[in-house]
């Protein structure tokens, strides 16, 4: 096992429930791991062998079909909404702008285990666009619509995107004005919808519930129980306990974890370490605790930080809104019937002859709809 400490499965504190997805991390450090949801699932399936072939893929009881019957430039349909080729364009130039600005352009020759950044990019993107295609008829099935000033705001966003694009760009992406206010009018609803459904949530949480503890602990490794590696990490427990050795000393000696201290809250770790480690005082050691990981001894160096507690206390009411709203969410697209054009996305990739954009598509939707928070 990599990690001494492993993390409950699911979204975690301050997740971000779109994209989703599992990674392993380095040794001593815990592993989060992020689920994809509704629709998001669907496309992510494909991904997992990268490999578009005519299929079709059902989860959560809805099914997506991988087919060339749509027009010749649309990429995938959810229900009756319809993504296009410059809507795919568009949203792939916003996230290569990001990466390059960041990484340079060098970064597209990164790849992991044989899948290359472009691939997961364009993964991403897909995801993304599918989930704000499947809330904004989430928003029409319940009503809502834009008011005035919000059009208004859609037309200056889509006016100012659509000029910075520049004529050649934007024939390259055969986008238009047209297009490009669908993509923010969308996206605009799919904002509105997320905030209606969570308005009413505000759960109280209390200081127990979101305190973040650290501690410092001793491991030594074990798959099964095992006699000896328990009456092992016993004797390093009575040098600290008895013989009053100091604990970081111990542990930097003999610890299994290259990573001695830990800083975590409720939820977010193998749960016999979290029972012991919370029941712990300041200062104060535990007797031996079994993990999946093996044997380890914990020092309590810090039960409650009132900034952090208070921290937490905001990213879990986010959290629980999430969970409101993904439940709804999830129900809905379990009936939405998606198509996938499989040899236009084949041939859809990212520009490398052009300038990075250099405006966000995001950002101006930022600029327009500065009251939105965004889901």
């Amino acid at each position: 096992m990599a990690d001494p400490l492993i993390a409950k499965q699911g979204a975690g504190r301050g997740s971000d429930a779109g994209t989703g997805g599992c990674q392993e991390q380095a040794a001593g450090k815990r592993i989060r791991k992020k689920a994809r949801k509704g629709i998001l699932a669907f496309f992510c399936a494909m991904f997992c062998t990268l490999s578009l072939v005519s299929c079709s893929f059902a989860e959560n009881g809805a099914k997506v079909v991988f087919t060339t019957g749509l027009g010749k430039n649309e990429v995938f349909r959810i229900g009756n909404a319809r993504c296009t080729k410059a809507e795919i364009l568009i949203y792939l130039a916003d996230a290569q702008g990001q990466y390059e600005r960041v990484y340079g352009t060098g970064v597209w020759g990164i790849s992991n285990q044989g899948v290359t950044l472009e691939e997961n990019v364009k993964e991403t993107v897909l995801a993304r666009t599918a989930q704000i295609k499947a809330m904004y008829l989430l928003a029409l099935s319940k009503g809502i619509t834009l008011d005035e000033a919000q059009t208004a705001s859609v037309e200056r966003a889509a006016e100012e995107y659509f000029q910075s694009l520049g004529e050649t760009r934007a024939k390259g992406m055969d986008a238009d004005v047209s297009t490009i206010r669908q993509m923010y009018t969308e996206y605009a609803m799919a904002d509105q919808v997320y905030h209606y459904m969570i308005q009413g949530v505000n759960p109280e949480i209390s200081d127990d519930e979101a305190r973040t503890i650290t501690v410092q602990h001793i491991l030594l490794r074990a798959r099964e129980e095992d006699q000896g590696v328990y009456d092992r990490i016993s004797q390093i427990r009575e040098l600290a306990v008895s013989e009053g050795e100091d604990f970081l000393e111990l542990a930097t000696r003999y610890s299994e974890d290259p990573e001695i201290t830990y800083s975590f809250g409720k939820g977010e770790m193998d749960p016999a370490f979290e029972q012991a480690a919370f029941g712990l005082e300041t200062g104060e050691i535990s007797q031996v605790v079994k993990s999946e990981a093996g044997y380890h001894i914990i020092k309590c160096i810090s039960t409650f930080d009132r900034e952090q507690t208070d921290l937490n206390k905001l990213e879990i009411v986010e959290q629980r809104k999430k969970e409101v709203f993904g439940e709804e969410y999830d129900a809905f697209v379990e009936d939405l019937a998606c198509q996938m054009n499989e040899k236009l996305w084949e041939e859809i990739g990212l520009d490398h002859e052009g300038d990075v954009q250099a405006v966000s598509f995001f950002q101006v939707y930022e600029k327009h709809f500065p009251e939105e928070n965004g889901f």
